[in-house]
């Protein structure tokens, strides 16, 4: 499984009765197999529309996008998307809930099942297989919509502030969680978030993004490991690197 997802020179241009609104412009990104990659950067950077350029879902109005060297054209199995709200259908159970994309994807009876199964296990929703959403904590609603993600195995997960409706506390074990799931499947995942500290604990590298339009103002690599403890957050360079992104993203402001 490959999963080098790479943008070049993209810009997007949304036409409007009074004038066009450049949202990003020249962007260079990239994700390297089985990288994390966060982009960050005040809202109406351009974050997520970037990321729907990534899935196929907007198209750029110059630039390319590539997923192991081919052109993205439209949505397709090999990127899974998970956006803020949790997207899962009330009236199925969490097991049906990952089997969708599995379905869709004409998957027969045995190799769905076992699909199913290994996704209930990594994501630790077996006991709540026959579950409804409406039973279930935000958090792990957002476990399930992550498992119907990954269920197709897609070379790429794309994440779009996951997090970002969860209180304090759901949203630092979900971040924990996610980062056990990375190393466990060997996805490439790109996210886009606000949060800083969230960018810094989850990534191997982090975009940030200026406004107005958007660019990538900086790329920074993360110097953690793999392995991301939570007393991490309170290491001396974790701070260091905090407090110089926020750095950017104030001066971005200033200058605005």
């Amino acid at each position: 499984m490959n999963g080098r997802l790479e943008a070049r020179g993209v810009t997007k241009v949304f036409p409007g009765r009074r004038g066009d609104t450049v949202a990003i412009e020249g962007i260079d990104v990239h994700a390297d197999p089985g990288e994390f990659v966060c982009i960050v950067g005040a809202s109406g950077c351009g974050k997520s529309t970037l990321l729907s350029i990534f899935a196929g879902l907007t198209e750029p109005t110059a630039g390319d996008v590539m997923l192991d060297g081919e052109p993205i054209d439209g949505p397709g199995p090999d990127r899974g998307l998970v956006f803020q709200g949790y997207s899962l259908y009330p009236w199925r159970s969490v097991t049906q809930n990952i089997a969708f994309g599995l379905e869709l994807a004409g998957y027969d009876k045995a190799e769905t099942r076992r699909r199913i199964e290994r996704y209930l296990r990594v994501m630790h929703l077996e006991q709540w297989a026959h579950a409804r959403p409406s039973q279930l904590s935000g958090g792990m609603r957002q476990r399930v919509a992550i498992a119907r993600s990954l269920a197709p195995e897609p070379q790429v997960l794309l994440l779009d502030e996951p997090f970002g409706a969860l209180d304090a506390h759901t949203k630092t074990l979900m971040q924990e969680f996610l980062i056990s799931v990375w190393r466990e499947t060997g996805t490439t995942i790109l996210m886009v978030t606000h949060d800083v500290e969230e960018a810094i604990f989850l990534s191997q590298r982090i975009y940030v993004l200026s406004s107005h339009p958007g660019r990538v103002r900086r790329e920074i690599a993360v110097p953690f490991g793999a392995e991301r403890r939570p007393e991490i957050r309170r290491d001396e360079s974790f701070l260091d690197l905090r407090d110089e992104i926020r750095g950017l993203l104030l001066a971005e402001t200033v200058e605005v």
